[in-house]
């Protein structure tokens, strides 16, 4: 007779051990990916991170970009009328919602004096009683340079300072240019540009797009900007003060409360939403989506903003990230920066009594 064949028995639970192993494993290359290590010349946080530090030096507890703040405190209250649009808590008709703010200017030296760039930013975070958050970063331009963290990255570099002069390379500057044409619509408006005298007289550009999604489940690409209820102020940055920008602000609020719609603006179909280079054309349809108020400021190395990373994709249900690569390259890079300077001010003289902040925000 044949000799029976009995199937032989495998280990009982030799597939939960396979999957036990494979688990660390893919974390391990996870991990391995993110750091850059299986892939040296892939761009990475800590590499954007380090071109900033390389080009204006380290400054122990200060954030690598927008280095230079003021915090401000307010609240922000709905019209309602983007609440069509959005089912975010605080767009609902009558919501005031408080706002912990940052104004600044771009750039990682915390000394540079206000006249040294023509752009000032905006950053808010918007707390929603039901524990919501959301954050915004914003600058006082209609365009980003570039469309990529690659080409920001390139741009970085090509801006780094010759050590023999202190100043970047003109001819690398203007090689990055030419083999950047999408940086054409911001150059056109650099070259009229101008330092403006106030923070309160600026407009604020969310440049990135995003995305709302009413209660009726349907989803509108959109940008923002904040629309000034300030006077234009025409006059010149004085030429004596470094850091006029903070007196200004104090010496207006001790007069009153500042204003600024938050003008929403609806894409048509066929809009970039994935090019911070390409503004949309005037005539889409916008939202009063409501009045910023900020009532008081306060110095940024014991403000509320002090320990905030506004991060631009925390964002509360009804808003999320559109498919722009500059959102999770800007989350990276500010949860990079953030890591640093609260490490680094553990160690600071003077700092023993505050509190630790070495762990990253929870999310809300």
């Amino acid at each position: 007779m044949p000799e029976s064949r009995t199937p032989k028995k495998r280990p009982r639970h030799l597939g939960a051990w396979v999957l036990i192993a494979a688990v660390p494993a893919a974390c391990a290359l996870a991990f391995a990916y993110v750091g850059g290590w299986l892939a040296p010349q892939r761009l990475t946080p800590k590499r954007l991170v380090d071109q900033f530090e390389a080009n204006a030096g380290v400054h122990p507890g200060y954030r690598r970009n927008h280095a230079k703040g003021v915090c401000v405190a307010g609240y922000f209250e709905s019209s309602g009328q983007a609440a069509p649009y959005s089912m975010a808590q605080v767009f609902a008709s009558g919501q005031r919602t408080p706002v912990v703010g940052r104004f600044a200017i771009p750039g990682s030296n915390p000394y540079a004096p206000d006249s040294s760039v023509p752009i000032r930013s905006m950053a808010l975070r918007f707390t929603q009683a039901n524990g919501q958050q959301w954050r915004t970063g914003m600058n006082s331009m209609p365009v980003f340079p570039v469309a990529t963290p690659q080409a920001f990255y390139a741009q970085l570099q090509a801006q780094q300072p010759d050590p023999a002069t202190g100043k970047p390379d003109p001819k690398k500057v203007a090689a990055f240019f030419a083999a950047h044409p999408e940086t054409a619509a911001f150059r056109a408006w650099a070259k009229t540009a101008k330092p403006s005298a106030s923070f309160a007289t600026e407009s604020y550009w969310s440049l990135d797009a995003f995305v709302f999604t009413g209660s009726d489940g349907l989803r509108h690409a959109v940008r923002w900007r904040m629309v000034p209820q300030s006077a234009d102020d025409d006059s010149a940055a004085p030429a004596d003060d470094a850091d006029y920008l903070a007196a200004d602000l104090r010496q207006r609020l001790s007069h009153g409360p500042l204003r600024w719609k938050l003008v929403v603006t609806l894409a048509n179909p066929g809009d970039p939403t994935d090019d911070a280079t390409r503004a949309w054309p005037t005539d889409r349809p916008t939202v009063d989506a409501g009045t910023l108020v900020v009532d008081s400021e306060q110095a940024q190395d014991s403000g509320p903003c002090r320990d905030i990373n506004y991060d631009p994709t925390v964002l509360p249900s009804g808003i999320q990230p559109s498919d722009d690569p500059l959102l999770p390259a800007r989350s990276a890079a500010y949860a990079d920066s953030y890591l640093r300077r609260t490490s680094e001010e553990a160690h600071l003289p003077g700092t023993a009594s505050l509190p630790a902040k070495a762990q990253p925000e929870a999310r809300p």
